[in-house]
């Protein structure tokens, strides 16, 4: 069997939270712990996919029915990251505007959707994870 199909999303998850760590730390110029989970450069969500989409395409070639599926796949997920999950972000926003004055109000996490170059550097990131276990 082959594990390099069951860990690249997993490499890749784990490659895109160390560098969306370090890369927060950097900005904020303090351990970013607060701000690990949705949003921010590079995508996770574009990652996975896309370490998934570039295994199958080194190994079982890019004409191959499996890469097409998965690039499909890969759309849909990226597509989602860059538009849904932000307009989910926009409304995060406004409820927390709103409701704000209200006692025990927990707010809304608002940094949930990715910009185009968060999703690109993820998708580059998911590369590169899945030609470096394609290599194994």
């Amino acid at each position: 069997m082959d594990l390099g199909y069951s860990i690249v999303s997993f490499l890749a998850w784990l490659v895109t939270g160390l560098l969306k760590f370090l890369i927060n730390s950097l900005q904020s110029k303090k351990l970013a712990f607060d701000l690990m989970g949705y949003g921010g450069l590079p995508s996770n969500h574009s990652a996975i996919v896309s370490s998934i989409v570039a295994l199958i395409g080194f190994r079982e070639g890019f004409n191959h029915p499996t890469f097409g599926l998965a690039i499909t796949l890969a759309f849909i997920v990226i597509m989602d990251a860059g538009s849904l999950r932000s307009q989910v972000g926009k409304h995060a926003i406004k409820i927390n505007q709103i409701s704000k004055r209200k006692k025990n109000f927990l707010p809304l996490r608002e940094r949930i959707g990715h910009s185009r170059i968060e999703i690109l550097t993820g998708v580059v990131v998911g590369v590169m994870v899945g030609w470096s276990v394609s290599l194994f």
